[in-house]
């Protein structure tokens, strides 16, 4: 243990020599050959990066572009199906059927301009018009489309679609504004219900525009997209890019003349790739109609040139050798430092070990420096704080004491203000012991702030002792049968009256709510409950009914609260109720109706006593006012002993002279009917519960007769009426039973 500041100085210069960092010939070269192989390995990776990027970028390209494509393919066959959709919709609507049924100027004025305002706000719509029934043009709104009569195809029955179907024409050019605008038209028929035709309508739409409403999933401006039928006719996609060699220029040019082995490609397949000198081409055929009768396929075509991909690679090229330098540098950086950590490693766990010699003894040191983190510490302090020796060196000793960070702060705060720091730690675990924790300054070598030097020591077996005295204390306050148990009535600690009259045997592996079930086991909630807010409890505990001679026990329950105001502990004193004193001598009893018995032996002496006709001749009436389940509403035992006074005072206001009553249990009364046989001890048990029922006593009681037999002793008489009790509480109907009533010969 180092006390004094002369202990250290001394081995100061001896830790600063062996500490140094000394950079060997054997680990120069070392590191010089490991920053070689990398420079070497960094120059083949870039290398080989570099060359399969040049290989896959056109592949990638191609694969994005064809995803792409068959998105702007499903898209515009989406869109030529909402069309026909919208042209349904038109040849529906109400203004044209009104004009069909009424063809006015009027109407033939609502509906152009409807059909106007309907163009102007969709960019794709480029006019509507109205066909009659023979195929001739009627009217429409503003454009340049032909007004020529429809094909014979389209008229009448020998059309191949259905009245409700549309028919979508393949693409046509017809100029606007000087410049062609490539077109397909949409022909709904207009019938009757008979299904003769009223006219046809046909609604035109650019295709133009369809491509620039899907513009967005274009990937590229320099990726144009181009639409050619099936013949090779360019119909949309001319940019204002920089011509391409053989490729059309214009619209309505064709690719089959220009750049046959591209269309020979093309015309072989609905799909594919074809690189080419100047670019590397991407194609999908499409299919504008679902409709079986219908063909209208069109290919969509896009290119990339090699200048672009060249451009675009260059660019990668230089990311990859600006990353591969950074990375370089980065494992060069490493390198070094794994070397010097290495060095720092070998250097602190050698003064580690130094330090492990000072000061191993009997108490658990732990040297921890200024962030408290631990730097060295002997075995005991391993012990102590259930962490294996080799796992303490560079853990937090907020970690290994663990504390919380309320309680580190202001242990680091009273250390570097006052020097030192005390208390008494738990570690939280089960089997932790109870660590006397002493933290303070070390003595200071260099600059900063110091190291912490901690000391522990463990005062488990004394917190144990004070414990244990403190339980004793609170055994030992009191001169009867006496248990401690822990809030949930676990046994603690008994003293000898209580182990002998719980015959325990030292077993503390019980609880009063067992120990005491049939008396306070399903109490045992509210008793807690009044525990905690009057701080005791107080009743009787019953005793066996086939005893004699039995006495009530006096249960005192009272509760020992903490600092944190919840109980800990219950003191549970068990007394014996005290005799009442009577004389021993034998003497006759008189039955009158104003006496109460309050023992056994005086009911015995007063049955002796009666003529052996009344005697043979007589009823027991057992009444039970306490049944199962009574005492759980019930706050206190105070209440059933005002209750049962209650019955008693009714019972001796109604009974005949000659009955006579015990005070037998609390709960329970013993009735003796002499000269009465079952039949009339019913009607008297009938007439008590009306008469309680009619003042509010009734509920919950229960009675049992028996009959005397030749020969009986009161016990037996006795048991004989619990029996009958038991049917009494087993018949819900007027809680009276009977049991031994009948003489046999």
């Amino acid at each position: 243990m180092l006390k004094k500041k002369s202990s250290i100085h001394p081995l100061a210069p001896l830790l600063s020599l062996t500490q140094g960092l000394h950079w060997s010939h054997q680990r120069l070269l070392a590191v010089a050959s490991q920053l070689s192989m990398l420079v070497i390995g960094m120059i083949i990776l870039t290398n080989l990066i570099i060359t399969l990027g040049e290989r896959r970028l056109q592949e990638e390209w191609a694969t994005q572009r064809y995803s792409e494509l068959q998105t702007i393919g499903t898209l515009i066959t989406d869109k030529v199906a909402f069309q026909q959709f919208r042209t349904q919709l038109f040849a529906k609507d109400e203004l044209l059927k009104q004009y069909l049924k009424n063809p006015t100027s009027s109407q033939q004025q609502k509906l152009q301009d409807s059909w106007q305002e309907l163009v102007q706000h969709i960019p794709e719509l480029l006019g509507i018009a109205l066909f009659d029934p023979q195929g001739n043009y009627k009217f429409s709104t503003a454009s340049n489309f032909s007004k020529d009569a429809l094909p014979p195809t389209l008229l009448g029955s020998s059309r191949n679609l259905g009245g409700k179907e549309i028919y979508t024409s393949p693409l046509e050019f017809v100029p606007l504004e000087g410049i062609l605008e490539p077109y397909m038209y949409q022909l709904a028929w207009l019938e009757k219900p008979d299904q003769s035709s009223m006219g046809y309508l046909i609604t035109y739409n650019s295709m133009v525009q369809m491509l620039e409403a899907i513009k967005p999933a274009f990937s590229s401006n320099k990726s144009p997209m181009l639409v050619l039928d099936t013949q090779g006719l360019l119909y949309a996609g001319v940019s204002n890019l920089a011509p391409l060699p053989h490729m059309p220029e214009t619209l309505g040019a064709s690719l089959r003349q220009s750049y046959p082995a591209l269309w020979r490609e093309m015309s072989m397949s609905n799909f594919g790739q074809f690189h080419g000198d100047n670019a590397t081409f991407v194609y999908l055929k499409v299919e504008l109609t679902t409709q079986p009768e219908l063909h209208r396929e069109y290919f969509l075509l896009s290119y990339i040139r090699n200048g672009d991909i060249a451009a675009r690679f260059s660019q990668w090229q230089n990311i990859v050798i600006v990353a591969a330098l950074t990375i370089t540098m980065l494992a060069a950086w490493v390198v070094l430092l794994s070397h010097m950590y290495r060095l720092q490693h070998r250097s602190r766990q050698y003064s580690i070990d130094v330090a492990n010699s000072l000061f191993n003894n009997d108490m658990g040191f732990i040297l921890a420096n200024e962030h408290a983190r631990i730097i060295s510490a002997n075995p005991k302090a391993a012990e102590f704080t259930l962490v294996p020796l080799d796992e303490l060196t560079d853990r937090s000793l907020q970690r290994t004491l663990n504390l919380d960070d309320v309680t580190h702060a202001q242990m680091m705060d009273q250390v570097y203000r006052d020097g030192e720091w005390s208390a008494q730690l738990s570690l939280g675990s089960i089997d932790a012991p109870t660590l006397k924790t002493h933290v303070r300054q070390a003595p200071r070598i260099s600059r900063g702030l110091p190291h912490l030097l901690v000391t522990l020591e463990n005062i488990s077996e004394l917190i144990s002792s004070r414990q244990q005295a403190f339980l004793s204390d609170l055994l030992c306050d009191n001169t009867v049968a006496t248990a401690l148990t822990d809030a949930t009535g676990k046994l603690i600690k008994i003293n000898p009256v209580f182990d002998q009259l719980m015959q325990l045997n030292g077993d503390l592996n019980h609880d009063l709510a067992s120990l005491l079930a049939n008396d306070l086991g399903n109490q045992w909630p509210r008793i807690t409950a009044q525990i905690s807010m009057q701080g005791q409890w107080q009743g009787q505990i019953l005793c066996s009914p086939n005893l004699r001679h039995s006495n009530c026990l006096q249960a005192t329950l009272k509760g020992h609260v903490a600092a944190d105001g919840e109980i800990d502990y219950i003191i549970c004193t068990l007394e014996q109720a005290a005799e009442r004193i009577r004389g021993t001598e034998q003497r006759s009893f008189v039955p009158h109706r104003s006496t109460i018995l309050l023992n056994l032996p005086d009911l015995e002496r007063y049955f002796t006593s009666l003529a052996a006709q009344s005697r043979n001749h007589s009823s027991l009436l057992l009444m039970d006012i306490n049944p199962e389940g009574m005492l759980s509403h019930m706050s206190d035992i105070d209440q059933l002993e005002t209750r049962q006074q209650e019955v008693e005072v009714q019972l001796l206001l109604e009974i005949p002279a000659h009955f006579q009553i015990l005070h037998w249990q609390l709960g329970k009364l013993i009735v003796i009917l002499p000269d009465t046989d079952a039949i009339q001890a019913h009607h008297f048990a009938l007439s008590t519960m009306e008469k309680l029922n009619s003042n509010g006593l009734g509920e919950g009681i229960s009675i049992g007769i028996a009959s005397y037999q030749e020969g009986q002793t009161l016990e037996q008489y006795l048991s004989n009426a619990e029996v009958a009790l038991k049917r009494a509480k087993q018949n819900n109907d007027q809680n009276i039973g009977q049991a031994f009533t009948r003489h046999h010969p």
